[in-house]
């Protein structure tokens, strides 16, 4: 009984949540993506210094 109770909130509590919109999820997305890619530049970059410093002391 306490799981329906629970379930019944549930879709209550979705019916009042703001869903963004097809434009906002577009943006995020691609913020997210945008950001994922500079880190992974960023991190590329690193790893390349850290390297060379490695065959350099060697």
């Amino acid at each position: 009984m306490r799981l329906f109770r629970f379930f019944k909130s549930v879709g209550a509590e979705m019916k009042q949540v703001s869903w963004p919109g097809v434009k906002q999820t577009r943006h995020d997305t691609g913020t997210v993506v945008g950001i994922s890619v500079l880190f992974a530049i960023f991190f590329a970059v690193v790893d390349w210094v850290v390297q060379y410093g490695l065959k350099f002391l060697s």
